[in-house]
C-alpha cells in the first residue's frame, strides 16, 4: 500500500534463508568480550570504593550475581547480555552507584541500529517492512523492530525534535556559524523543498547543530524566520563569524539579525561555481591557482595570488573572473582570526560531510514525505552524527576572540594582548 511515508513493499525472506556460521561465530566472539568487558567495569568500580565501609565496618559495595538476561541488538544480531550487579549494603543518598557505561540501562538497540533505523525511513521503508529489511542483519526474529515498535519510536522522534525545537537558548553562546542549505531528493508533501541547517562552535570549542528547519529554497524570508526564531529563544549574541555558500539568502537575513557578524564565504563551493563556468580544459589549472589564494600563509600573499589568477583568466574567461571578485573580501576574512580556526573556517565542510551519506541514501527516494517525518529523520541523524564530532582545533583561542583581540595574518596583536593581561593582573 502506497501512503505519504510508506513507499516500499518488500518480499519476506525464505525461512532458515539467513543461517551463517561465520556471522553466528562472531556474534558469539562478541557476547564474551561483552561479558569480560563488564566483569572489568564491575571489578574496577569494587577497586575503587574498597575501602567504603558500613557502620559494622563490612564492605559496602559488594557483587550481587546478575540482572535478567536481555537481547541487544546490533549489526551482527542480537547479542544476549547478562549485567554483573552490584548491591550496596547502605543506600545513603550520595552519588555512588554502579552504572555500566558500556550497557546502559534500557539499552535495547546498538547506536549504529539507531542512526540506520531513521536513514531507512528516509530511503523509503514503510513501518511494516522493517523487521524483514533488518532480518539478515538482526536475525530472523528482529523482534525489536515490530511495526508497533517502529511507529512508538517515530512517535518518540518526533516528540524529542518538538522539544529540541522549543529549547531555550539564553545561556548559550555561539562563535563560529556554518549555514548552508541542504536539498533531498526525498520531497516533502507541501513543496518546501530545502532543509536549512546551522551547525555552530560554542565558545568551549564543541561543534553542535543549531537549527533544522525547511523553507522554501533558500530564500532570506526563510532564513530569516529561523533566525528569529533564535533570537527569540535567547541567542542575543551573534557569531563572530559565519561561512556558507555566497548563493544563500542567509547573508542578507543576517545582517538585518546580527549585523556584527562577519561573513565567510566557503571556498569550497566558490571553487565549483568558478570551474563551472571555466572549460574543462582550464579545470586542473585554474583550481591549482584558487587553492594558491586560499592556502596563501598572509593576506598579502592571498591578494597576490588572486591578482594572479584575475590576469590569466579575464581576457577569455571574464564570468569566471567576476565570480572570483565579487565576494572578495568575504573570501579573505579568515585572515583576522586565528591561524589554528582557518581549516575550519574557510569552507561549510561540517555541514556537507554530515549530510554526504543522507543526500546519498535518499537519493533515489520517490515518495513524497511529511515534513514532520522529514526533519525529525534528519534531526536523529545529525544527532548521531554530532556524538563523533570533535572540538575545534585551537579552541583555547576562541576566548581571545570572543574578546575582540585583533588578528592579523592569524596572528594576535601581542600589544593588545599585553594590555589585556596587565588589566586582569
Amino acid at each position: 500500500m502506497n501512503t505519504k511515508d510508506n513507499v516500499i513493499g518488500i518480499n519476506a525472506p525464505a525461512e532458515n534463508s539467513f543461517s551463517d556460521p561465520l556471522t553466528a561465530l562472531a556474534r558469539q566472539g562478541a557476547q564474551r568480550m561483552l561479558a569480560a568487558a563488564m566483569e572489568q567495569e564491575v571489578a574496577e568500580f569494587l577497586e575503587k570504593y574498597k575501602d567504603e565501609r558500613t557502620s559494622e565496618n563490612r564492605q559496602r559495595f559488594i557483587r550481587n550475581g546478575y540482572l535478567p538476561e536481555r537481547n541487544i541488538q546490533t549489526g551482527i544480531g542480537d547479542i544476549a547480555v547478562e549485567q554483573p550487579r552490584v548491591r550496596d549494603r547502605v543506600l545513603a543518598k550520595d552519588d555512588i552507584k554502579f552504572s555500566s557505561s558500556i550497557i546502559p540501562p534500557y539499552l535495547r538497540r546498538s547506536k549504529s541500529i539507531d542512526e540506520l533505523l531513521p536513514l531507512l525511513y528516509l530511503r523509503g521503508i514503510s513501518t511494516g517492512d522493517f523487521q524483514v529489511t533488518l532480518s539478515p542483519i538482526l536475525g530472523e526474529n528482529a523482534k525489536n523492530v515490530s511495526p508497533n515498535v517502529i511507529s512508538r519510536l517515530k512517535a518518540a522522534w518526533e516528540d524529542e525534535y518538538q522539544a529540541w525545537q522549543k529549547r531555550d537558548l539564553s545561556s548559550s553562546r555561539y562563535v563560529y556559524f556554518w549555514a548552508d542549505g541542504i536539498y533531498l531528493q526525498a520531497r516533502m508533501e507541501d513543496g518546501r523543498d530545502c532543509l536549512l541547517i546551522i551547525i555552530g562552535v560554542t565558545d568551549k570549542g564543541q561543534k553542535e547543530v543549531i537549527a533544522i528547519e525547511d523553507g522554501y529554497r533558500e530564500s532570506k524570508d526563510s532564513w530569516q524566520a529561523l533566525l528569529r526564531d533564535l533570537k527569540s529563544r535567547g541567542l542575543t549574541k551573534g557569531p563572530k563569524v559565519a561561512t556558507g555558500d555566497g548563493a544563500l539568502g542567509f547573508w542578507a537575513a543576517l545582517r538585518e539579525e546580527f549585523p556584527q557578524t562577519r561573513h565567510q564565504r566557503c571556498w569550497v563551493h566558490k571553487t565549483w561555481n568558478i570551474l563551472d563556468k571555466l572549460p574543462k580544459s582550464q579545470h586542473g589549472k585554474a583550481k591549482e591557482m584558487i587553492h594558491e589564494i586560499w592556502m596563501a600563509a598572509t593576506k598579502d600573499d592571498a591578494l597576490k595570488a588572486f591578482d594572479a589568477f584575475v590576469n590569466k583568466y579575464t581576457l577569455k574567461y571574464a564570468k569566471a573572473v567576476e565570480c572570483l571578485q565579487k565576494d572578495k573580501e568575504e573570501l579573505l576574512t579568515f585572515y583576522d582570526f586565528p591561524a589554528e580556526h582557518w581549516k575550519s573556517m574557510r569552507t561549510s565542510n561540517p555541514i556537507e560531510s554530515t549530510f554526504a551519506t543522507v543526500r546519498h541514501r535518499t537519493k533515489r527516494s520517490k515518495g513524497c514525505f511529511s515534513r514532520k517525518t522529514i526533519l525529525t529523520m534528519v534531526f536523529k541523524l545529525c544527532q548521531s552524527a554530532q556524538v563523533r564530532w570533535i572540538r575545534l582545533y585551537g579552541f583555547a583561542r576562541l576566548a581571545e576572540v570572543i574578546r575582540g583581540v585583533k588578528f592579523v595574518d592569524g596572528v594576535a596583536d601581542k600589544t593588545q594582548l599585553a594590555n589585556d593581561q596587565s588589566v586582569a593582573a
